[in-house]
């Protein structure tokens, strides 16, 4: 079954909420994703023991979805997304790239993104992306 990991910034409401919306159309398109701040539980405040459980759950669903979507949209990729980008592409698995900011975009997160050709800046276009290249 495919199962997408929703990979994103998570530091404030709006970013959190954008990537629940990004989640929210994947499912309504009948593909089950994990979020990590939804899915992992929130670090809340980053104990030991809270950020090894968080980091075990990420990987643990990583490992077990078949494909990533990142949200990219900022100055800057956040280094965490960047991490799951690149685990998921080291296993061979499908990385989309979401974002409206055309400022920069890091030439190794382009390639992780089939060489830009997965990369979107809408919601509206993702969807019919990932149906295209996960249902074939």
């Amino acid at each position: 079954m495919t199962k997408i990991y929703v990979a994103g910034p998570l530091f404030n409401t709006h970013e959190r909420w954008y990537l629940e919306q990004i989640a929210a159309a994947l499912e309504a398109e009948g593909f089950p994703t994990f979020l990590p701040h939804r899915d992992a539980g929130d670090l809340g405040e980053p104990t030991f023991e809270a950020r090894d459980r968080v980091f075990h759950a990420d990987l643990e669903a990583l490992d077990e979805c078949t494909a990533c979507v990142a949200l990219l949209t900022g100055p800057d990729h956040d280094s965490g997304t960047c991490v799951e980008l690149g685990y998921m592409f080291a296993q061979h698995k499908p990385c989309f790239g979401l974002t409206d900011d055309r400022r920069f975009l890091n030439n190794m997160v382009w390639g992780v993104c089939d060489n830009g050709a997965t990369l979107v800046s809408s919601i509206s276009a993702l969807i019919p992306l990932v149906k295209q290249q996960l249902k074939g």
